[in-house]
Protein backbone atom coordinates (compact mmCIF):
# COMPACT_ATOMS: atom_id res chain seq x y z
CA UNK A 1 0.00 0.00 0.00
CA UNK A 2 2.97 2.22 1.30
CA UNK A 3 4.62 1.56 -2.40
CA UNK A 4 1.31 2.76 -3.98
CA UNK A 5 1.13 6.14 -2.35
CA UNK A 6 4.62 6.80 -3.21
CA UNK A 7 3.99 5.97 -6.81
CA UNK A 8 0.43 7.70 -6.93
CA UNK A 9 2.63 10.70 -5.49
CA UNK A 10 5.60 10.71 -7.99
CA UNK A 11 2.98 10.24 -11.06
CA UNK A 12 1.00 13.77 -9.99
CA UNK A 13 4.15 15.37 -9.48
CA UNK A 14 5.45 14.20 -12.83
CA UNK A 15 1.91 15.26 -14.47
CA UNK A 16 1.83 18.61 -12.87
CA UNK A 17 5.19 19.12 -14.07
CA UNK A 18 4.65 18.14 -17.27
CA UNK A 19 1.92 20.53 -17.70
CA UNK A 20 3.02 23.57 -16.23
CA UNK A 21 6.36 23.41 -18.02
CA UNK A 22 5.49 21.55 -21.07
CA UNK A 23 2.44 21.11 -22.69
CA UNK A 24 0.86 24.45 -21.44
CA UNK A 25 3.12 25.66 -23.79
CA UNK A 26 1.63 23.91 -26.33
CA UNK A 27 -1.62 23.92 -25.72
CA UNK A 28 -2.31 27.43 -24.51
CA UNK A 29 -1.74 31.35 -26.47
CA UNK A 30 1.37 32.87 -25.02
CA UNK A 31 2.09 36.61 -24.84
CA UNK A 32 5.55 36.23 -26.49
CA UNK A 33 4.03 34.29 -29.14
CA UNK A 34 4.43 37.42 -31.00
CA UNK A 35 7.68 38.34 -30.66
CA UNK A 36 10.90 37.90 -32.74
CA UNK A 37 12.27 33.82 -32.78
CA UNK A 38 14.32 31.89 -34.98
CA UNK A 39 12.33 28.67 -35.99
CA UNK A 40 12.34 25.77 -34.18
CA UNK A 41 14.92 22.97 -35.28
CA UNK A 42 12.56 20.12 -33.59
CA UNK A 43 9.52 19.54 -31.30
CA UNK A 44 11.30 17.98 -29.03
CA UNK A 45 14.93 19.76 -28.98
CA UNK A 46 13.71 22.88 -30.00
CA UNK A 47 17.07 25.70 -30.52
CA UNK A 48 18.56 23.68 -27.27
CA UNK A 49 21.51 22.12 -29.61
CA UNK A 50 22.35 25.67 -30.96
CA UNK A 51 22.94 27.38 -27.46
CA UNK A 52 24.66 24.71 -25.55
CA UNK A 53 27.73 23.89 -28.00
CA UNK A 54 31.08 24.38 -27.64
CA UNK A 55 30.36 27.19 -30.00
CA UNK A 56 26.96 28.36 -29.06
CA UNK A 57 28.67 31.92 -28.40
CA UNK A 58 28.32 32.19 -32.12
CA UNK A 59 24.73 31.64 -32.33
CA UNK A 60 24.22 33.43 -29.70
CA UNK A 61 25.83 36.74 -31.42
CA UNK A 62 23.87 36.20 -34.38
CA UNK A 63 20.58 35.72 -32.18
CA UNK A 64 20.51 38.65 -30.72
CA UNK A 65 22.11 40.92 -34.07
CA UNK A 66 19.04 38.88 -35.90
CA UNK A 67 16.40 39.31 -33.15
CA UNK A 68 17.03 42.07 -31.05
CA UNK A 69 16.82 43.07 -27.44
CA UNK A 70 13.75 40.83 -26.56
CA UNK A 71 13.33 37.86 -28.34
CA UNK A 72 12.38 34.12 -28.07
CA UNK A 73 14.16 30.82 -28.22
CA UNK A 74 12.82 27.58 -28.13
CA UNK A 75 13.31 24.67 -25.35
CA UNK A 76 12.50 21.42 -24.85
CA UNK A 77 9.71 20.02 -26.25
CA UNK A 78 8.39 23.34 -27.06
CA UNK A 79 8.61 25.61 -23.92
CA UNK A 80 9.35 29.13 -24.74
CA UNK A 81 12.71 30.97 -23.86
CA UNK A 82 12.62 34.84 -23.12
CA UNK A 83 16.11 36.53 -24.35
CA UNK A 84 16.94 39.99 -23.04
CA UNK A 85 19.02 42.61 -23.36
CA UNK A 86 16.89 46.14 -23.86
CA UNK A 87 18.71 47.86 -21.30
CA UNK A 88 14.84 49.01 -19.34
CA UNK A 89 13.99 45.26 -19.41
CA UNK A 90 17.48 44.43 -17.23
CA UNK A 91 16.96 47.90 -14.99
CA UNK A 92 13.58 45.81 -14.19
CA UNK A 93 14.70 42.68 -13.79
CA UNK A 94 17.76 43.15 -11.96
CA UNK A 95 17.00 46.04 -9.96
CA UNK A 96 13.34 47.21 -9.98
CA UNK A 97 11.31 43.97 -9.38
CA UNK A 98 14.36 41.76 -8.82
CA UNK A 99 13.17 40.16 -6.02
CA UNK A 100 10.27 38.79 -8.59
CA UNK A 101 13.13 37.98 -10.79
CA UNK A 102 15.00 34.93 -8.80
CA UNK A 103 17.47 32.51 -10.55
CA UNK A 104 15.09 29.89 -9.80
CA UNK A 105 11.96 28.49 -8.69
CA UNK A 106 12.60 25.08 -7.82
CA UNK A 107 14.10 23.76 -3.94
CA UNK A 108 17.12 23.79 -5.30
CA UNK A 109 19.44 23.28 -8.49
CA UNK A 110 22.44 21.81 -9.96
CA UNK A 111 25.00 24.68 -8.63
CA UNK A 112 23.24 24.71 -5.03
CA UNK A 113 23.46 21.49 -4.64
CA UNK A 114 27.24 21.13 -5.35
CA UNK A 115 28.49 24.09 -4.15
CA UNK A 116 25.62 24.77 -1.03
CA UNK A 117 24.02 27.62 -0.23
CA UNK A 118 26.25 30.35 -0.64
CA UNK A 119 26.35 33.61 -2.23
CA UNK A 120 26.13 32.63 -5.55
CA UNK A 121 23.37 30.48 -4.88
CA UNK A 122 21.12 31.82 -2.15
CA UNK A 123 18.17 33.69 -3.13
CA UNK A 124 15.84 36.68 -1.09
CA UNK A 125 16.69 36.98 2.69
CA UNK A 126 19.26 34.65 2.80
CA UNK A 127 21.24 36.04 0.57
CA UNK A 128 20.79 39.64 1.93
CA UNK A 129 22.05 37.96 4.76
CA UNK A 130 25.30 37.14 3.66
CA UNK A 131 25.77 39.97 1.22
CA UNK A 132 25.66 42.46 4.37
CA UNK A 133 28.18 40.32 6.29
CA UNK A 134 30.55 40.04 3.57
CA UNK A 135 30.40 43.06 2.13
CA UNK A 136 33.17 45.12 4.07
CA UNK A 137 36.06 42.53 3.69
CA UNK A 138 35.45 43.33 -0.65
CA UNK A 139 35.65 47.23 0.27
CA UNK A 140 38.53 49.43 -1.28
CA UNK A 141 39.79 50.01 1.84
CA UNK A 142 40.12 46.29 2.84
CA UNK A 143 41.66 45.99 -1.01
CA UNK A 144 44.50 48.48 -0.08
CA UNK A 145 46.05 46.11 2.41
CA UNK A 146 46.17 43.08 -0.19
CA UNK A 147 47.93 44.82 -3.09
CA UNK A 148 51.49 43.71 -1.82
CA UNK A 149 50.68 40.30 -1.40
CA UNK A 150 49.09 40.46 -4.72
CA UNK A 151 52.39 41.42 -6.01
CA UNK A 152 54.32 39.52 -4.19
CA UNK A 153 52.65 36.10 -5.73
CA UNK A 154 52.88 37.61 -9.32
CA UNK A 155 56.28 37.76 -8.88
CA UNK A 156 56.60 34.27 -7.83
CA UNK A 157 54.60 33.65 -10.96
CA UNK A 158 56.74 35.58 -12.91
CA UNK A 159 60.23 34.50 -11.87
CA UNK A 160 58.51 30.51 -12.35
CA UNK A 161 57.88 31.43 -16.24
CA UNK A 162 61.11 32.80 -16.58
CA UNK A 163 62.84 29.27 -15.61
CA UNK A 164 60.66 27.58 -17.97
CA UNK A 165 61.65 30.84 -20.91
CA UNK A 166 65.08 31.08 -19.63
CA UNK A 167 67.00 33.03 -22.64
CA UNK A 168 64.79 31.91 -25.68
CA UNK A 169 61.43 32.65 -26.53
CA UNK A 170 59.71 29.12 -25.53
CA UNK A 171 55.66 28.24 -26.18
CA UNK A 172 53.87 28.20 -22.61
CA UNK A 173 50.25 27.45 -21.71
CA UNK A 174 49.57 31.04 -20.44
CA UNK A 175 46.24 29.65 -19.92
CA UNK A 176 47.57 26.99 -17.01
CA UNK A 177 49.32 29.80 -15.40
CA UNK A 178 46.70 32.52 -15.27
CA UNK A 179 44.41 29.85 -13.70
CA UNK A 180 47.31 28.90 -11.10
CA UNK A 181 48.22 32.63 -10.01
CA UNK A 182 44.50 33.74 -9.66
CA UNK A 183 43.83 30.52 -7.61
CA UNK A 184 46.84 31.22 -5.57
CA UNK A 185 45.82 34.63 -4.90
CA UNK A 186 42.28 33.44 -3.74
CA UNK A 187 43.60 31.04 -1.45
CA UNK A 188 45.92 33.54 0.48
CA UNK A 189 43.97 36.82 0.25
CA UNK A 190 40.29 34.52 1.00
CA UNK A 191 41.79 31.95 3.39
CA UNK A 192 45.50 32.47 4.21
CA UNK A 193 45.81 29.21 2.10
CA UNK A 194 48.29 28.43 -0.16
CA UNK A 195 47.50 25.99 -2.82
CA UNK A 196 50.87 26.42 -5.08
CA UNK A 197 54.37 26.91 -4.75
CA UNK A 198 54.75 27.63 -8.77
CA UNK A 199 57.66 25.35 -8.51
CA UNK A 200 55.82 21.90 -8.82
CA UNK A 201 53.65 21.11 -12.04
CA UNK A 202 50.44 20.78 -10.22
CA UNK A 203 48.00 22.53 -7.00
CA UNK A 204 47.21 19.88 -4.37
CA UNK A 205 43.57 18.15 -4.47
CA UNK A 206 41.50 20.90 -3.69
CA UNK A 207 43.12 23.53 -6.23
CA UNK A 208 43.01 20.50 -8.90
CA UNK A 209 39.01 20.24 -7.77
CA UNK A 210 38.60 23.62 -8.29
CA UNK A 211 40.22 24.44 -11.69
CA UNK A 212 38.55 20.97 -13.04
CA UNK A 213 34.88 22.08 -11.85
CA UNK A 214 33.46 23.82 -14.81
CA UNK A 215 35.20 22.20 -17.29
CA UNK A 216 34.16 18.76 -16.26
CA UNK A 217 30.35 20.42 -15.16
CA UNK A 218 30.09 21.89 -18.86
CA UNK A 219 30.21 18.26 -20.34
CA UNK A 220 27.17 17.67 -18.31
CA UNK A 221 24.33 19.41 -20.35
CA UNK A 222 21.81 18.00 -18.88
CA UNK A 223 22.78 18.09 -14.84
CA UNK A 224 21.22 21.62 -14.62
CA UNK A 225 17.86 20.46 -16.54
CA UNK A 226 17.30 17.57 -14.87
CA UNK A 227 17.83 18.24 -11.21
CA UNK A 228 15.58 21.34 -10.34
CA UNK A 229 13.09 18.69 -11.68
CA UNK A 230 14.76 16.28 -9.15
CA UNK A 231 14.70 18.35 -6.04
CA UNK A 232 10.84 18.79 -5.83
CA UNK A 233 10.73 14.99 -5.37
CA UNK A 234 13.76 14.66 -2.69
CA UNK A 235 15.99 16.53 -0.78
CA UNK A 236 19.89 17.26 -2.22
CA UNK A 237 21.58 15.22 0.28
CA UNK A 238 19.70 12.31 -1.05
CA UNK A 239 20.01 12.91 -4.77
CA UNK A 240 23.79 13.80 -4.09
CA UNK A 241 23.70 10.42 -3.13
CA UNK A 242 21.94 8.78 -6.51
CA UNK A 243 24.31 10.73 -8.69
CA UNK A 244 27.55 9.11 -6.87
CA UNK A 245 26.00 5.77 -7.68
CA UNK A 246 25.15 6.01 -11.34
CA UNK A 247 27.47 4.19 -13.70
CA UNK A 248 28.71 7.84 -15.59
CA UNK A 249 32.29 8.76 -15.20
CA UNK A 250 31.80 12.22 -16.08
CA UNK A 251 29.04 12.17 -13.26
CA UNK A 252 31.33 10.35 -10.57
CA UNK A 253 33.92 12.83 -11.56
CA UNK A 254 31.72 15.94 -10.69
CA UNK A 255 30.89 14.19 -7.63
CA UNK A 256 34.45 13.70 -6.47
CA UNK A 257 35.26 17.73 -7.01
CA UNK A 258 32.09 18.63 -5.63
CA UNK A 259 32.96 16.34 -2.22
CA UNK A 260 36.33 17.06 -2.34
CA UNK A 261 35.58 20.90 -2.13
CA UNK A 262 33.08 20.53 0.70
CA UNK A 263 35.43 18.39 2.80
CA UNK A 264 38.65 20.91 2.43
CA UNK A 265 36.74 24.12 3.21
CA UNK A 266 35.36 22.60 6.31
CA UNK A 267 38.39 21.49 7.25
CA UNK A 268 40.10 24.91 6.82
CA UNK A 269 37.25 26.69 8.03
CA UNK A 270 37.27 24.33 11.05
CA UNK A 271 41.07 24.97 12.18
CA UNK A 272 40.02 28.86 11.75
CA UNK A 273 37.27 28.63 14.10
CA UNK A 274 39.46 26.39 16.81
CA UNK A 275 42.01 29.50 16.78
CA UNK A 276 39.28 32.05 17.39
CA UNK A 277 37.56 29.95 19.47
CA UNK A 278 40.51 27.99 21.94
CA UNK A 279 42.00 30.85 23.78
CA UNK A 280 41.06 34.49 25.46
CA UNK A 281 40.32 37.49 23.83
CA UNK A 282 43.76 38.44 22.90
CA UNK A 283 44.74 35.38 21.00
CA UNK A 284 41.05 36.02 19.04
CA UNK A 285 41.91 39.90 18.10
CA UNK A 286 45.48 38.45 16.61
CA UNK A 287 43.32 35.93 14.48
CA UNK A 288 40.82 38.74 13.28
CA UNK A 289 43.91 41.03 12.21
CA UNK A 290 44.50 38.33 9.43
CA UNK A 291 43.62 40.56 6.51
CA UNK A 292 42.39 36.84 4.99
CA UNK A 293 38.50 37.40 4.29
CA UNK A 294 37.75 34.18 6.09
CA UNK A 295 39.17 35.29 9.55
CA UNK A 296 37.57 38.89 9.12
CA UNK A 297 34.63 36.66 8.04
CA UNK A 298 34.74 34.34 10.87
CA UNK A 299 35.31 37.43 13.44
CA UNK A 300 32.24 39.71 11.79
CA UNK A 301 30.15 36.24 12.20
CA UNK A 302 31.00 35.61 15.89
CA UNK A 303 29.97 39.18 17.05
CA UNK A 304 26.88 39.44 14.67
CA UNK A 305 23.13 39.03 15.91
CA UNK A 306 21.77 35.70 15.84
CA UNK A 307 19.71 36.67 13.14
CA UNK A 308 22.57 37.86 10.78
CA UNK A 309 24.80 35.16 11.49
CA UNK A 310 25.96 32.36 9.04
CA UNK A 311 25.08 29.00 9.40
CA UNK A 312 28.56 26.73 9.17
CA UNK A 313 26.73 25.49 5.76
CA UNK A 314 26.41 28.40 4.74
CA UNK A 315 30.40 29.68 6.13
CA UNK A 316 31.47 26.30 3.76
CA UNK A 317 29.41 27.33 0.97
CA UNK A 318 31.30 31.02 0.80
CA UNK A 319 34.65 29.34 0.64
CA UNK A 320 33.77 27.35 -2.12
CA UNK A 321 31.84 29.96 -4.13
CA UNK A 322 34.54 32.59 -3.51
CA UNK A 323 37.04 30.42 -4.81
CA UNK A 324 35.10 29.04 -8.07
CA UNK A 325 33.57 31.83 -9.01
CA UNK A 326 36.23 34.09 -8.98
CA UNK A 327 38.86 31.57 -10.16
CA UNK A 328 37.57 30.66 -13.74
CA UNK A 329 35.66 34.17 -14.62
CA UNK A 330 39.32 36.36 -13.81
CA UNK A 331 41.97 34.17 -14.77
CA UNK A 332 40.17 33.65 -18.71
CA UNK A 333 39.96 37.25 -18.20
CA UNK A 334 43.54 37.09 -17.69
CA UNK A 335 44.06 34.74 -20.87
CA UNK A 336 41.58 36.65 -23.09
CA UNK A 337 44.12 39.76 -22.22
CA UNK A 338 47.24 38.44 -23.14
CA UNK A 339 45.82 36.87 -26.57
CA UNK A 340 44.77 40.18 -27.90
CA UNK A 341 47.55 41.91 -26.61
CA UNK A 342 49.11 39.30 -28.54
CA UNK A 343 47.45 39.93 -31.45
CA UNK A 344 47.91 43.59 -30.90
CA UNK A 345 51.33 43.79 -30.43
CA UNK A 346 51.15 47.93 -30.76
CA UNK A 347 48.92 48.12 -28.08
CA UNK A 348 51.17 45.43 -26.07
CA UNK A 349 53.84 48.11 -26.61
CA UNK A 350 51.75 51.31 -25.30
CA UNK A 351 50.90 49.31 -22.29
CA UNK A 352 53.79 48.44 -21.38
CA UNK A 353 55.25 51.43 -21.61
CA UNK A 354 52.83 52.83 -19.23
CA UNK A 355 53.36 50.38 -16.75
CA UNK A 356 57.32 51.06 -16.63
CA UNK A 357 57.18 54.68 -16.20
CA UNK A 358 54.81 54.18 -13.65
CA UNK A 359 57.00 51.93 -11.64
CA UNK A 360 59.92 53.70 -12.32
CA UNK A 361 62.27 50.82 -11.42
CA UNK A 362 60.30 49.57 -8.38
CA UNK A 363 58.58 45.98 -8.18
CA UNK A 364 55.57 47.15 -6.91
CA UNK A 365 53.35 50.32 -6.69
CA UNK A 366 50.75 51.28 -4.45
CA UNK A 367 47.03 50.39 -5.03
CA UNK A 368 45.57 54.00 -5.90
CA UNK A 369 48.51 54.99 -8.40
CA UNK A 370 47.99 51.52 -10.08
CA UNK A 371 44.53 52.48 -10.18
CA UNK A 372 45.37 55.43 -12.09
CA UNK A 373 46.68 54.36 -15.13
CA UNK A 374 44.55 55.25 -17.87
CA UNK A 375 46.30 52.62 -20.49
CA UNK A 376 46.60 49.43 -18.32
CA UNK A 377 42.14 50.34 -17.39
CA UNK A 378 41.33 50.67 -20.72
CA UNK A 379 42.88 47.55 -21.81
CA UNK A 380 41.44 45.98 -19.32
CA UNK A 381 37.64 47.43 -19.86
CA UNK A 382 37.56 46.85 -23.29
CA UNK A 383 38.44 43.31 -23.29
CA UNK A 384 35.86 42.69 -20.42
CA UNK A 385 32.91 44.27 -22.40
CA UNK A 386 34.07 42.56 -25.75
CA UNK A 387 34.32 39.21 -23.99
CA UNK A 388 32.28 38.99 -20.85
CA UNK A 389 34.13 35.95 -19.01
CA UNK A 390 30.45 34.96 -18.12
CA UNK A 391 28.14 35.65 -21.22
CA UNK A 392 24.39 34.75 -19.75
CA UNK A 393 21.96 34.91 -16.86
CA UNK A 394 19.40 32.95 -15.64
CA UNK A 395 16.07 34.00 -13.98
CA UNK A 396 12.40 33.08 -13.38
CA UNK A 397 9.57 35.44 -12.68
CA UNK A 398 7.47 34.37 -9.93
CA UNK A 399 4.50 35.80 -11.20
CA UNK A 400 3.34 37.61 -14.25
CA UNK A 401 5.50 40.62 -14.78
CA UNK A 402 5.84 43.60 -17.30
CA UNK A 403 8.86 44.37 -18.81
CA UNK A 404 9.04 48.15 -20.09
CA UNK A 405 11.62 48.32 -23.51
CA UNK A 406 14.06 51.12 -24.10
CA UNK A 407 12.37 51.25 -28.02
CA UNK A 408 9.86 49.91 -29.49
CA UNK A 409 10.30 46.61 -31.08
CA UNK A 410 7.89 45.01 -34.04
CA UNK A 411 5.72 41.62 -33.15
CA UNK A 412 5.35 39.18 -35.66
CA UNK A 413 2.06 41.03 -36.81
CA UNK A 414 4.08 44.09 -37.31
CA UNK A 415 2.84 46.06 -34.88
CA UNK A 416 4.96 47.68 -32.31
CA UNK A 417 5.26 46.63 -28.78
CA UNK A 418 6.46 49.07 -25.91
CA UNK A 419 6.46 46.48 -23.23
CA UNK A 420 6.21 42.90 -23.22
CA UNK A 421 3.90 40.66 -21.07
CA UNK A 422 5.88 37.77 -19.18
CA UNK A 423 4.14 34.67 -17.93
CA UNK A 424 5.18 33.25 -14.45
CA UNK A 425 7.36 30.53 -14.33
CA UNK A 426 8.97 31.76 -17.92
CA UNK A 427 12.61 30.57 -18.33
CA UNK A 428 14.76 34.08 -19.27
CA UNK A 429 18.10 34.40 -20.57
CA UNK A 430 19.62 37.74 -19.72
CA UNK A 431 22.33 38.08 -22.49
CA UNK A 432 25.07 39.85 -20.68
CA UNK A 433 27.49 39.68 -23.52
CA UNK A 434 25.11 41.05 -26.20
CA UNK A 435 24.41 44.44 -23.71
CA UNK A 436 27.90 45.06 -23.89
CA UNK A 437 28.23 44.82 -28.03
CA UNK A 438 24.80 46.41 -29.08
CA UNK A 439 25.61 48.56 -31.93
CA UNK A 440 22.76 50.91 -30.79
CA UNK A 441 24.74 52.09 -27.90
CA UNK A 442 28.43 51.33 -28.67
CA UNK A 443 28.27 52.27 -32.15
CA UNK A 444 29.07 50.63 -35.60
CA UNK A 445 32.58 49.53 -34.15
CA UNK A 446 31.42 47.73 -31.11
CA UNK A 447 32.52 44.54 -32.10
CA UNK A 448 36.09 45.52 -32.27
CA UNK A 449 38.95 45.47 -29.45
CA UNK A 450 39.46 49.31 -28.99
CA UNK A 451 40.96 49.99 -25.98
CA UNK A 452 41.20 53.89 -26.59
CA UNK A 453 36.97 54.53 -27.03
CA UNK A 454 37.57 54.18 -22.90
CA UNK A 455 39.80 57.47 -23.23
CA UNK A 456 37.53 59.46 -25.55
CA UNK A 457 34.04 60.57 -24.85
CA UNK A 458 31.63 57.65 -24.71
CA UNK A 459 28.63 58.07 -26.91
CA UNK A 460 25.87 59.67 -26.27
CA UNK A 461 23.41 57.33 -26.56
CA UNK A 462 25.26 54.92 -23.95
CA UNK A 463 25.38 57.13 -21.57
CA UNK A 464 21.39 57.78 -21.62
CA UNK A 465 20.72 54.53 -22.01
CA UNK A 466 20.98 54.11 -18.03
CA UNK A 467 22.64 50.02 -18.61
CA UNK A 468 22.16 48.75 -15.13
CA UNK A 469 25.82 47.64 -15.11
CA UNK A 470 27.79 48.20 -11.48
CA UNK A 471 31.06 48.57 -14.03
CA UNK A 472 31.63 51.38 -16.61
CA UNK A 473 28.10 50.77 -18.78
CA UNK A 474 28.98 46.82 -18.69
CA UNK A 475 27.13 44.11 -17.67
CA UNK A 476 30.34 41.87 -16.94
CA UNK A 477 29.95 42.05 -13.36
CA UNK A 478 25.93 42.18 -13.90
CA UNK A 479 24.41 44.95 -11.89
CA UNK A 480 21.64 45.01 -9.05
CA UNK A 481 21.63 43.63 -5.41
CA UNK A 482 23.13 40.42 -7.00
CA UNK A 483 25.98 42.36 -8.97
CA UNK A 484 29.45 40.43 -8.59
CA UNK A 485 30.74 41.65 -5.16
CA UNK A 486 34.46 41.04 -6.07
CA UNK A 487 34.25 43.03 -9.32
CA UNK A 488 37.13 45.32 -7.57
CA UNK A 489 39.04 42.52 -6.24
CA UNK A 490 39.35 41.09 -9.55
CA UNK A 491 39.78 44.53 -11.23
CA UNK A 492 43.02 44.64 -8.86
CA UNK A 493 44.03 41.02 -9.18
CA UNK A 494 43.95 41.77 -13.24
CA UNK A 495 45.83 44.78 -13.15
CA UNK A 496 48.94 43.28 -10.48
CA UNK A 497 49.17 40.36 -12.82
CA UNK A 498 49.33 42.36 -15.84
CA UNK A 499 51.62 44.70 -14.85
CA UNK A 500 54.08 42.14 -13.48
CA UNK A 501 54.10 40.17 -16.54
CA UNK A 502 54.39 42.78 -19.00
CA UNK A 503 57.41 44.04 -17.42
CA UNK A 504 58.89 41.04 -17.52
CA UNK A 505 57.86 39.29 -21.05
CA UNK A 506 56.54 39.68 -24.19
CA UNK A 507 53.83 38.07 -25.84
CA UNK A 508 53.06 36.84 -29.35
CA UNK A 509 50.65 34.00 -30.93
CA UNK A 510 51.61 30.52 -32.14
CA UNK A 511 50.94 29.03 -35.45
CA UNK A 512 47.87 27.09 -33.85
CA UNK A 513 44.22 28.51 -33.50
CA UNK A 514 43.22 29.36 -30.15
CA UNK A 515 39.39 28.73 -29.53
CA UNK A 516 37.43 29.79 -27.26
CA UNK A 517 34.44 27.64 -25.73
CA UNK A 518 30.88 28.46 -24.37
CA UNK A 519 30.10 26.56 -21.05
CA UNK A 520 29.56 28.62 -17.47
CA UNK A 521 32.42 30.47 -17.56
CA UNK A 522 33.98 30.55 -21.62
CA UNK A 523 37.24 28.85 -21.39
CA UNK A 524 40.44 28.58 -24.48
CA UNK A 525 41.41 25.26 -26.37
CA UNK A 526 43.81 25.03 -28.76
CA UNK A 527 41.68 24.48 -31.32
CA UNK A 528 38.16 22.80 -31.42
CA UNK A 529 38.72 19.42 -31.44
CA UNK A 530 40.97 19.87 -27.86
CA UNK A 531 38.63 19.17 -24.76
CA UNK A 532 42.02 20.47 -23.01
CA UNK A 533 42.08 24.21 -21.29
CA UNK A 534 44.99 25.66 -22.37
CA UNK A 535 46.03 28.85 -24.36
CA UNK A 536 49.41 28.76 -26.12
CA UNK A 537 51.62 31.76 -26.47
CA UNK A 538 55.05 32.33 -27.69
CA UNK A 539 56.51 34.12 -24.44
CA UNK A 540 60.05 36.12 -24.86
CA UNK A 541 61.80 37.10 -21.57
CA UNK A 542 62.55 41.12 -21.89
Amino acid sequence: MHTTLLAAAFLAVLAYASWKYFLSDLILPSPLDDLPAPPSLSFIKGNVADITSRQSWRYWRQHAKTYGPVSVLHGLLGTKILVVFDPRALHSILLKDAENFPQRLSPSDDLNMLLGPGLLTSEGSQHRRQRKLLNPVFSAAHLRHMTDMFYEISHKLCAAIGDRVAKEAAVVDMNGWMARVTLEILGQAGFGYSFDNFMEDSTDAYGDSIKNFFPVFSRLPLLPIVLPWMTYLAPDHLIKDILRLLPHAGLRRMMDISDTMERRSKEIIAEKKAALTKGDQTVVDQVGERKDIMSILLKANMIALHQDKLTDTELCAQMSTFILAGMDTTSNALTRTLQVLAQHPEAQKKLRAEILEAHNGEMRMDYDALCKLPYLDAVIRETLRLYAPVALLPRRPTKDAVLPLSAPIRGKDGALLREVLVPKGTRIVVNLQASNVNEAYWGEDAYEWRPERWLEPLPEALEEARIPGIYSHLMSFMGGSRACIGFKFAQLEMKVVLSVLLMAFSFELTAKEIAWNSGPVSYPTMGWENMKPEMLLRVKAL
